[in-house]
């Protein structure tokens, strides 16, 4: 029997949470420390999150935006104006908004991006890359692609070619990983045969092929940023047999180690997002599920691995009944196997490392990992971040005016 859990506002809900911890803690004699070593309410990757500063008087709406390690951030805001009797009159402004380290707000500072007439609409893409460092990337498909990197807080942008510069032996600290077309240079996945790692470099903001690519058949998925252990993942198949895989690397990209998952259908998932969590590593398999009512993003399965990623135990099959049936991002795993999932409908809690889960009253925001911890938008300009899955800190952005488009 699954017992719905209620969620209290705010203030009152991470009290409780802290509670719930502290009570499990006192049963089980404390969680194990997690795979980096660090255990919940220490002050390294599982502590508490960073205080983020206050932006919520911004103009436009957030567009994009990342945290970096240490608490400071960059935004892409938008500000756009329509015309329904003339539809090429409108504009989008676009703006870049910078915390630093430890200030108490946000700051607008210089931003490379032109204003959009008409239609077009916002497509350009931010990616913090350590602090003070930023890559801003615009185009492709039918347009150029086009980059700025800056290295200063955003106080000054200078042109990236956006084209391979090499390849680089390993992954810096403060980097980005993405994948890339490597027989067709900037084609979609969808009209790529293979694809292959790069590394997008905090130094200058360019592409850079990883020399070690994971093994994972021909379109491996990384997870853009690193763990707070570390480790470094990616998702695909097992070459020869379709068979779905993660594959970690602790040394910083140099080597990887694949791990078959017991996948619970005979097809690739969609995706497999991993996340490491204070006790265990979770991967969250987005794929096609039984008959049942269709979900956007459908959790075919959920895996736990206490080991590090060496083994994997799936915890939780998706039936045609029952929930979570969907996932929203990334699961947020806390201690002493506590982990929670944005789905569609609601948000769902498990006390058992995900065997079972009771209902939350929400929590169907999104969730993904920046530098600074797991971030979840719970409203247009309200976002929540953590690191060990039961301490949030909340901060607002771009508060002022009317949502973006799709917001």
């Amino acid at each position: 029997m699954r017992v719905p859990v209620s969620r209290a506002p705010a203030p009152l809900r991470a009290l409780a949470a802290l509670l719930l911890a502290g009570t499990l803690a006192a049963c089980t004699g404390g969680p194990e420390p997690g795979p980096g070593g660090e255990r919940p309410g220490d002050d390294g990757a599982f502590g508490a999150p960073p205080r983020i500063g206050d932006g919520a008087g911004l103009p436009g709406w957030a567009a994009g935006l990342e945290l970096a390690a240490d608490g400071s951030g960059f935004a892409l805001l938008a500000e756009c104006v329509s015309d329904p009797a003339a539809p090429a009159n409108g504009f989008c402004r676009q703006r870049i908004a910078v915390l630093d380290r430890g200030a108490e707000r946000w700051e607008l500072r210089a931003s490379p991006l032109p204003e959009l007439r008409g239609t077009a609409g916002v497509s350009a893409r931010l990616r913090t890359l350590g602090p003070e460092r930023a890559l801003i990337e615009d185009g492709g498909g039918e347009e150029p692609s086009r980059g700025w990197f800056s290295g200063d807080g955003g106080r000054s942008w200078r042109s990236v070619d956006p084209r391979l510069a090499g390849r680089t032996p390993d992954i810096p600290e403060g980097a980005a990983l993405t994948a890339e077309c490597a027989t067709d240079p900037g084609a979609p996945p969808e009209r790529c045969d293979r694809e292959r790692l790069v590394v997008i470099s905090p130094r200058d903001g360019r592409r850079r092929e990883l020399v070690a690519q994971p093994g994972l058949g021909a379109h491996p998925r990384p997870a853009e940023t690193v763990e707070p252990d570390g480790s470094w993942w990616a998702s695909g198949v097992v070459p020869g047999t379709g068979r779905p895989a993660v594959a970690v690397s602790r040394d910083a990209g140099r080597s990887w180690s694949v791990s078959p998952l017991p996948s619970p259908a005979g097809t690739p998932p969609w995706r497999t997002a991993v996340v490491v969590g204070p006790d265990a590593v979770y991967a969250a398999e987005v794929g096609e599920v039984p008959a049942g009512e269709p979900e956007p993003d459908p959790l075919r399965a959920l895996y736990r691995s206490e080991d590090g990623g060496r083994s994997w135990r799936r915890v939780w099959t998706t039936g045609p009944e029952g929930e979570p049936r969907s996932l929203a991002g990334l699961p947020v795993p806390g201690p002493a196997g506590r982990v929670e999932l944005a789905g569609r409908r609601s948000g769902y809690v498990s006390l058992d490392g995900g065997r079972t889960f009771g209902e939350l009253e929400d929590g169907t925001a999104y969730v993904r990992r920046t530098g600074a911890g797991l971030l979840r938008e719970d409203t247009r300009c309200r976002y929540e971040l953590t690191r060990d899955g039961v301490r949030w800190s909340e901060f607002r952005l771009a508060c002022g005016a009317e949502a973006g488009p799709g917001q």
